[in-house]
């Protein structure tokens, strides 16, 4: 079990990933510089703007950090953006990504802002906020899929880097954030 969950804290949503690791009993803090990345033990990459988290990213020198961080095994959640930066390829439009989790995503693919839904997932689990989410595309052979929508992957797993296309911190569900840094698996 993890000790300290870092969130990454700049931009995005960051607090309602804090308050739902903190409902769980974990410990957790904002991670903006790689000295605080060092610190913690597991990490969450929020939604927000993909574009805008990779300048940050690069601004405050988190690249290799970060990408240390993911390869080092300790557990990682990427929601929605977090997903998109964490995928092999992104389409609509291309951008820069770390390619831990070989799936290729689409930006914004289940709509506009004002196209956001809630839903439940086909096993009826979870529950699933979409926002701008972006749509998982390809999924490669070591990619585990643990829940679809619609027949789509909305929440898949490659070692220690799970990637959501929705929002687990929306909900009142802290399934996911568990079964991530709790050791945990999702209900049956």
């Amino acid at each position: 079990m993890a000790r300290r969950i870092g969130v990454l804290a700049l931009q995005g949503g960051f607090a309602p990933h804090k308050q739902a690791l903190e409902e769980l009993g974990l410990a957790s803090s904002e991670v903006r510089t790689a000295a605080e990345l060092a610190e913690v033990d597991g990490l969450v990459l929020p939604g927000g703007e993909s574009t805008t988290q990779l300048r940050l990213l690069g601004r405050h020198g988190l690249d290799a950090a970060l990408d240390a961080f993911v390869r080092s095994g300790r557990p990682v959640l990427c929601t929605c953006a977090g997903l998109i930066l964490a995928a092999q390829k992104v389409s609509s439009p291309t951008q820069r990504s770390f390619g831990w989790l070989d799936v290729g995503v689409t930006r914004n693919a289940w709509g506009r802002q004002v196209d956001s839904f809630i839903a439940r997932d086909d096993r009826e689990r979870l529950q699933l906020v979409f926002i701008r989410a972006p749509r998982i595309t390809e999924v490669g052979p070591q990619v585990e899929v643990l829940a679809t929508y619609r027949g789509e992957p909305v929440l898949v797993r490659q070692g220690n880097t799970y990637g959501a296309t929705f929002h687990p911190e929306l909900t009142p569900d802290r399934s996911t954030h568990q079964a991530v840094f709790s050791g945990q698996g999702l209900p049956a």
